[in-house]
């Protein structure tokens, strides 16, 4: 066994890194909708009418992936909060990888990912049963940037981006 044992979503990897446990990512997402909700920001009515940037989805400027779900919500609230021009995010190793950087004093957002993974030990105890193994849900936590909060990358992460079609629109 490993010295460095520490499993994915478990407590006691929660307190090694900071006590930031997926109970505890679950209960900061939920705590700042409240907050919006409380202040009469409602991020999934009309945010377009808040934000200085068009109608469109979050979307990672380094790859074009477009956020899905919590992220969304999230993302838009972060523009309409802090003002941004842009739906364009990067993490900072992707503003670094594109030849920019953070500005320093920046905060990021923090954005989640979900996803399963089947154990080892879980893969192994199903085919010696001969039943299906059981995936383990987890969250895994991101900061990314707007592009407005970077320098030096290439001009064309800057614009604004296209406006969804009409057929898109959430």
């Amino acid at each position: 066994m490993r010295a460095n044992n520490k499993r994915c979503g478990s407590r006691q990897a929660g307190a090694e890194s900071g006590g930031r446990t997926g109970a505890s990512l679950y209960q900061e997402i939920t705590d700042r909708i409240i907050a919006e909700l409380e202040r009469g920001t409602v991020p999934w009515v009309k945010p377009w009418g808040r934000a200085r940037t068009g109608l469109g989805l979050p979307r990672n400027a380094a790859t074009q992936r477009r956020y899905s779900g919590i992220n969304i919500l999230i993302l838009w609230g972060g523009v309409i909060d802090r003002g941004f021009p842009s739906q364009n995010w990067l993490t900072f190793r992707q503003a670094l990888s594109l030849g920019g950087n953070v500005r320093k004093g920046e905060h990021g957002t923090t954005i989640v990912h979900a996803d399963r993974f089947v154990p080892k030990n879980e893969k192994q105890r199903a085919d010696t049963d001969g039943d299906e193994p059981q995936a383990v849900p987890f969250l895994k936590r991101f900061t990314v940037f707007n592009v407005a909060q970077c320098d030096n990358l290439p001009e064309h992460l800057y614009a604004a981006g296209e406006p969804l079609p009409e057929r898109e629109m959430v």
